[in-house]
């Protein structure tokens, strides 16, 4: 008897368990970091023994815990500590005060780096800082401002940091700005490589490696905090195999992660991908690892010559005509090896391109069984999720539309945005399809602001881009976000639902996903999150279960000290503040409300969109907060 005891029981909770066959509960037991019984009190309250440890949820709603389809988390982990978050911030001017106090205690010859994780369109004022902005709160300390996958704002002193001057040579599929006299301003346009913004960044300090083991125990707390308890790592630019790996491995050896993570490898030299992958794949093994830190197959990059970045202020880029030769080199060797993929493809024609080769291998080395899928698929056609369909593949979405809609607008159209990626059609065609952020450089990692996309059709600058025919219901999104992801992971059945026998990872959200308002989804945190049947992070009500908090991040002038993580949530001056979009669009008083913007009028006012040409789609026959 004393074998089954269990070492953890949940009580009186609202359980959502995703399991089809047993969908409500209201307690679990948990042993062994698994879930033993999923039922009601009365069943599974007598089963404690003396060494038990007890949670009442005091009917409070519960959740597998969450789990992101695309996150940078080991670079991201790295480079925590140092950066500055603007996600979640709605006033340039609170951003441009967090900043300068940050400057303020930021050491030469430290940067301070916003990196990513926002849009000038969150912000009231909608537009970015300007350089003489940037230079008058900082004249002496580098600055460095990175929006998106478009451009990055350097201010003087940064700009002598890294060295750009008259004579630097311009960067290929880039563009470093100058003034009339060709000295460099400060601006940094990806055309549409983002190659050398990333090359820029990179040129700044790094963490020692006790500060970067702290800094991503802190990147997994921040996580934790919202919710996440596993993550498929992408890999990255600048992300080189085993080294930027030593501080997670340490991590995973120690018993330390509080997030799953299945990581993918990402190929670091143009012309050099079949290299990389031949040394790969004598030295790494696919599914190597644990529950907790486990390899993943290859990707997001397979090959330089088919990464279409996206940057949806400039056109399409055509790839080039040697990435069909190139692409199929690496599948070859990835197919010899039972090694599944992943690969990056923004762009319907990138897909189809590459959807003939794997096609092509495919007649004499089957893919079938193996779990490979493209990333992102914005522009998606109808053809492509169907030849995806036949071979077997999948389709992991993220949520950059919520952070590039407008501009995505401004190009193609409201009518192409509609369905930008169709993931309703995704899923009516059969196609395995989850959900995920890309986080920390281009959107925030914050998942509830993915799930309040998938539900809303809402950028995070008020844009409805997806009308509600194209929307999910939110326990479809709540499935995105868990058990849809297991099939990327090869992970089916071991994780994403409270169910008997499944990996007991489960969140309590600070509001009832399923009841809230929808505005309310994406300010959405964790009170309580479990992983394995262990607490990781506890607040409010569960405050006294928080005993795995990391020390203070390193350094002493970390952002993360002063202002935490995603809107600024570690700040008095922030702590509890409404987002101001929102706030915005609650306190108009008009009596009708846009179709496309609800009651956010400031959105479409401020936009570059003619709305207030009663000729113009967005006019009469579109947007109507011309008519309030």
């Amino acid at each position: 008897m004393t074998n089954d005891m269990p070492d953890l029981i949940l009580y009186r909770g609202l359980f959502r368990t995703l399991d089809r066959s047993n969908p409500t509960a209201s307690a679990v037991a948990i042993k062994d970091g698994r879930f033993t019984r999923v039922g009601r009190d009365h069943e599974i309250m007598p089963l404690a023994g003396s060494s038990t440890k007890i949670i009442d949820l005091k009917g409070r709603r519960v959740l597998p815990g969450l789990i992101d389809n695309h996150l940078h988390m080991i670079r991201g982990g790295l480079n925590f500590n140092m950066e500055l978050r603007w996600d979640g911030i709605w006033s340039l001017a609170d951003a441009m005060a967090m900043l300068k106090r940050q400057v303020a205690i930021t050491p030469p010859p430290q940067w301070v780096r916003v990196v990513g994780g926002f849009t000038e369109r969150q912000f009231a004022e909608r537009r970015l800082p300007t350089i003489e902005e940037l230079n008058a709160v900082a004249p002496d300390t580098p600055v460095f401002l990175l929006h998106l996958y478009d451009r990055a704002i350097l201010n003087g002193a940064a700009l002598r940091a890294v060295g750009y001057t008259k004579d630097t040579p311009e960067p290929q599929g880039g563009e470093i700005v100058r003034d009339a006299n060709g000295n460099p301003t400060g601006l940094l346009l990806a055309k549409p490589n983002a190659n050398i913004l990333y090359a820029t960044l990179a040129k700044g300090p790094k963490l020692p490696f006790d500060y970067q083991v702290n800094s991503t125990r802190h990147f997994m707390r921040e996580l934790n905090r919202l919710g996440v308890t596993g993550a498929i790592d992408a890999g990255g630019g600048f992300q080189n195999y085993p080294d930027d790996y030593a501080v997670i491995q340490k991590l995973s050896d120690e018993g330390q992660l509080t997030i799953r993570l299945a990581y993918n490898l990402f190929t670091q030299k143009p012309k050099g991908e079949k290299e990389d992958f031949l040394n790969w794949t004598k030295t790494s093994k696919y599914k190597q690892g644990n529950d907790y830190f486990r390899h993943n197959g290859a990707g997001e990059n397979l090959v330089f010559s088919a990464a279409d970045f996206e940057d949806f202020r400039v056109s399409r880029p055509e790839m080039p005509h040697e990435m069909e030769g190139e692409l199929e080199g690496v599948i070859r060797i990835l197919l010899q090896n039972k090694w599944p993929w992943r690969m990056h493809a923004t762009y319907d024609e990138t897909i189809a391109r590459a959807l003939d080769v794997f096609e092509k291998v495919n007649q004499d080395m089957p893919l079938e069984g193996l779990h490979w899928f493209f990333d992102h698929a914005e522009t998606i056609s109808d053809q492509s999720i169907d030849r995806i369909a036949a071979l077997g593949g999948g389709i992991a979405v993220q949520h950059r539309m919520a952070y590039q809609g407008e501009y995505f607008v401004e190009r193609y159209g409201f009518g192409a945005a509609e369905a930008t990626p169709p993931v309703k059609k995704i899923i009516n065609k059969g196609v395995r399809v989850s959900a995920g952020t890309d986080a920390t450089r281009v959107a925030s990692y914050n998942p509830w602001v993915a799930l309040a996309w998938l539900v809303t059709g809402m950028t995070v600058g008020g844009l409805r881009i997806t009308p509600p025919r194209n929307c999910l219901d939110r326990e479809t999104a709540l499935r995105m976000w868990t058990e849809n992801v297991t099939w990327f992971s090869n992970e089916e059945g071991k994780k994403g639902r409270i169910q008997v026998g499944q990996l007991a990872d489960v969140i309590v959200p600070d509001r009832d996903y399923f009841s809230c308002a929808e505005a309310e989804i994406a300010e959405t945190t964790s009170d309580l999150t479990v992983v394995g049947g262990k607490v990781v992070y506890a607040a409010s009500d569960f405050k006294s279960l928080d005993s795995t908090a990391p020390p203070p991040a390193m350094p002493d002038w970390s952002p993360v000290r002063a202002f935490g993580g995603y809107a600024a949530w570690g700040s008095a001056e922030s702590a509890g503040q409404p987002a101001l979009a929102r706030k915005m669009a609650m306190s108009c008083g008009c009596a009708n409300q846009c179709k496309i913007h609800g009651h956010d009028h400031a959105t479409a006012w401020s936009a570059k969109l003619p709305i207030s040409d009663l000729k113009s789609f967005w006019g009469a026959l579109g947007c109507a907060c011309w008519a309030v």
